[in-house]
């Protein structure tokens, strides 16, 4: 892995999911994250090592170089702070309890294959945006 990167960890199947993913891409122009299914292999393996409850968190966790990570509401926060900018500006929601914030974050993600549509399998990346995605 790449040292300094921070690493969105995303529910390869679902369509918001990767649609939100190629968000931050196009947005990330500091080049700051890298990505991975938690389908993957890689994946399992980040989420292991940090004893994550996949359970609980089933559609997207950030990982900062070390140990640190973020979940569910918080997870989205960091990530819009880093893309700077406007995006930045969200992170006026971090007033809001974690606990309103996640309670909107998990009926939408309760509700994301419904809304939002399944893919068969994990995304594949272009060859232009391979070298983003952890293996």
């Amino acid at each position: 892995m790449e040292n300094g990167k921070k690493i969105i960890l995303f529910d390869g199947v679902c369509n918001l999911c990767n649609s939100s993913v190629q968000f931050v891409i196009k947005r990330d122009k500091k080049d700051r994250f890298r990505y991975a299914a938690l389908q993957s292999d890689i994946g399992k393996q980040l989420v292991q090592e940090r004893h994550i409850d996949t359970r609980q968190v089933d559609s997207i966790i950030l990982i900062e170089p070390g140990v640190a990570y973020y979940t569910k509401s918080d997870a989205a926060l960091e990530i819009a702070k880093d893309l700077g900018g406007f995006w930045s500006l969200l992170g006026v929601f971090q007033w809001v309890p974690t606990s309103i914030r996640n309670a909107v974050y998990d009926f939408v993600a309760r509700n994301r294959y419904k809304w939002f549509g399944k893919k068969e399998a994990c995304m594949v990346p272009t060859p232009e945006l391979k070298a983003k995605f952890l293996e």
